[in-house]
């Protein structure tokens, strides 16, 4: 699946964007850009995708996404359903975007700077930002949409600097979105994530996925292995259960149903797997979130 490239606007007197989107899913499609994002929602939940991790969003979350990183957010259906008084008095999300070298290119090799690049270094990948650092961060959130000047810029470096506190725990997406590549490298990663997005409700043979690439079995599992830092079936087994948890979540199928829908054939060996995955049973994490929804 090859990324949408996503223009991002900024004002001609802002180095960096900064706004308050009330549209819900008004880019609810696979997009990157070059600009570092930083959004925090305060309305509203659904499925987020960043990289290759897909799981749930709900209002509070915060989340820091990478340059060229891969994303979308697809906000509940009925999230949508809202009056047009309710939508203009509280915004679904402050969306932050900025390039890593807007102040400078030398600004982030100042030692004194190191912490600000390591938290970009960890974007990458994709921050989840919850609990307390998900809360100063979203603090500061609200001060960067009030101030000016250089005032503006000390906000943005304070929720890089409580953003960098966090541990790997917080990674959204696998080691495989931090390659870099040719052009040539990076189309056929993208013919083989499309045609895993595309069929992993089915069966997917070896030979198929490899020839997908130009490559041969063996070689594909070893070029696979090297480029994501995982194995394929792995990649394949993390795309099924975030499926299975975004249908549980739903409620709409029981929990076989849901089973055979994310490509599973066996009931036995999707239990052990999302356990293994997810840490809890399906009905357990079913149950987890209509409990964190009330």
């Amino acid at each position: 699946m090859k990324a949408h490239l996503l223009q991002v606007a900024t004002a001609p007197n802002r180095s960096f964007s900064v706004r308050q989107e009330s549209i819900p899913n008004i880019n609810n499609r696979w997009h990157c850009h070059k600009e570092v994002e930083l959004v925090h929602f305060h309305r509203g939940s659904g499925t987020q995708f960043v990289g290759d991790s897909i799981r749930r969003f709900k209002a509070g979350d915060v989340v820091l996404v990478g340059a060229n990183l891969p994303h979308y957010w697809h906000y509940d259906r009925d999230e949508n359903a809202c009056n047009a008084d309710k939508s203009e008095r509280l915004p679904y999300a402050t969306v932050v975007h900025f390039t890593e070298n807007f102040w400078g290119d030398s600004f982030l090799c100042l030692p004194e700077n190191k912490s600000l690049k390591a938290a970009l270094d960890k974007a990458k990948r994709g921050l989840i930002l919850t609990e307390s650092i998900g809360q100063r961060v979203a603090k500061q959130m609200e001060i960067l949409c009030q101030v000016e000047g250089t005032f503006r810029l000390m906000a943005l470096m304070e929720c890089l600097l409580i953003a960098n506190e966090s541990d790997e725990r917080s990674y959204l997406s696998s080691l495989g979105f931090r390659y870099e590549s040719s052009e040539v490298e990076n189309e056929r990663i993208n013919r083989i994530y499309a045609y895993t997005l595309s069929h992993f409700h089915d069966k997917i043979r070896l030979q198929d996925v490899a020839s997908i690439a130009g490559l041969v079995p063996n070689s594909f599992c070893r070029y696979f292995k090297s480029r994501t830092g995982k194995s394929y079936s792995q990649f394949l087994l993390e795309i099924r259960i975030g499926n299975a948890c975004k249908l549980l979540i739903s409620e709409l199928m029981s929990i076989k149903q849901i089973c055979y829908e994310s490509g599973f054939n066996n009931f036995t060996c999707f239990y052990k797997k999302f356990k293994l995955i997810t840490g809890k049973s399906p009905l357990m994490y079913q149950r987890a979130h209509s409990v964190s929804s009330l």
